[in-house]
C-alpha cells in the first residue's frame, strides 16, 4: 500500500529568492532568524516571490525589508528544493542570487532578524544553518569547513 503522502500548509510550491551577498573582503553576510522556517539558524537575506512580482525585485525588496541594504544582483548561483519537516509541511524551490552590497550600514529588521554579521569563509562551521544554507556556502566555498552543528 503507498504511503499517505503529507499534507502542506499551501496548496503550492513556495518560490523563494536568497540573497548571497558577498562583500569586498569575501565575507557572506548572514542573518539569524526569529521566526520560522529555521528559526535559531543562521541564513541569507531572502524570502517569497509575490504573485506577479519579478525575481530580481523581490530579491531586493527582502533584503531591504531585512537587512535595509541595497544590493546590486549579480548571477543565479543555483537552485535549492527542501519539503519542511513537521506539522506545517511547505514545499519551496529557492533561486540563490549572489550579490555585492552597495554600502555597509546594516540596520536589520528585529521581527525577522535577530542578528547579522559578515563572516570570512574560514569561520562558517561555527554558525548553525540549514541544508540549503550549508548547500550553497560549499559550492562558493568548497574548502571542507563545514561541520554539523
Amino acid at each position: 500500500m503507498p504511503k499517505p503522502r503529507p499534507k502542506f500548509k499551501k496548496d503550492h510550491v513556495v518560490t523563494s529568492v536568497v540573497a548571497v551577498i558577498i562583500n569586498d573582503a569575501g565575507e557572506v553576510l548572514l542573518t539569524k532568524r526569529n521566526i520560522p522556517p529555521f528559526q535559531g539558524d543562521w541564513v541569507m537575506p531572502g524570502g517569497k516571490i509575490d504573485l506577479g512580482e519579478q525575481i530580481v525585485r523581490a530579491l531586493k525588496r527582502e533584503v531591504m525589508e531585512e537587512v535595509g541594504l541595497a544590493v546590486e544582483v549579480q548571477n543565479l548561483l543555483d537552485v535549492f528544493e527542501h519539503v519542511t519537516p513537521g506539522e506545517d509541511h511547505y514545499h519551496f524551490v529557492i533561486l540563490y542570487y549572489r550579490c555585492h552590497p552597495l554600502g555597509n550600514v546594516i540596520i536589520h529588521n528585529d521581527m525577522e532578524v535577530s542578528e547579522v554579521c559578515w563572516v570570512s569563509p574560514e569561520y562558517l562551521s561555527n554558525y548553525k544553518m540549514p541544508e540549503g544554507t550549508r548547500f550553497i556556502l560549499e559550492k562558493l566555498f568548497p574548502e571542507p569547513i563545514y561541520c554539523e552543528i
